[in-house]
C-alpha cells in the first residue's frame, strides 16, 4: 500500500511538472495570441496582449524613400483589426530569437502579412515584453514593412 502511494505521488509530481510553463513559453504564448486574435478579429483579446501604455511603431519609407517612424495607439489598432472580417488579417510569424532577463523579454519575429488571402507585405517585428503579476504583456512593438526581399 505504501509503495503504491509513493508511486502515485511520484507520478503526480512529474505529471504536474509537464504542465509548468517556462518564461519562453509564456512569451511565445502572448505573441502568438496576438496574431491569432488578429486573424479572428477579436479586439478584446488583442487588447489583453498589451501592457498599459504600450507603444506600437512601424519603420516605413516616405515618398522620398527616407525612413520614418509611424506611431499607432494600441486601442486604435485593436479597434481597426476588430472591424475586419474574420480571417482577413493573417500575419504569419517565425520566432527567430527570444531573450529573457527576469521580467524583461525581447522577441524577433520575421513575418509575412496576408490580407484576404493575398500577400500584402513582409518584414520583422521586434517585441519588448514585461512580466507583471506573473503575466507577460507586450509593452513595445516596432516593425519594418516591405513588399520585396521576403523569405
Amino acid at each position: 500500500m505504501l509503495k503504491t502511494l509513493s508511486v502515485l505521488i511520484f507520478a503526480a509530481f512529474f505529471s504536474f511538472q509537464g504542465f509548468a510553463q517556462t518564461d519562453e513559453d509564456g512569451v511565445k504564448a502572448v505573441v502568438s495570441k496576438l496574431f491569432t486574435s488578429m486573424k479572428t478579429a477579436d479586439e478584446q483579446v488583442i487588447l489583453s496582449c498589451f501592457a498599459d501604455n504600450a507603444i506600437m511603431q512601424s519603420i516605413i519609407k516616405d515618398k522620398d524613400g527616407k525612413n520614418t517612424i509611424k506611431s499607432d495607439g494600441v486601442i486604435g489598432f485593436a479597434a481597426f483589426v476588430g472591424k475586419q472580417p474574420q480571417g482577413a488579417a493573417d500575419e504569419r510569424i517565425v520566432f527567430e530569437m527570444i531573450k529573457i532577463d527576469g521580467d524583461l523579454a525581447l522577441v524577433w519575429t520575421p513575418y509575412q502579412f496576408f490580407y484576404n488571402g493575398k500577400f500584402s507585405h513582409c518584414g520583422v517585428n521586434v517585441f519588448g515584453l514585461i512580466k507583471a503579476s506573473g503575466t507577460w504583456k507586450i509593452h513595445y512593438l516596432i516593425d519594418t514593412r516591405r513588399k520585396d526581399n521576403c523569405k
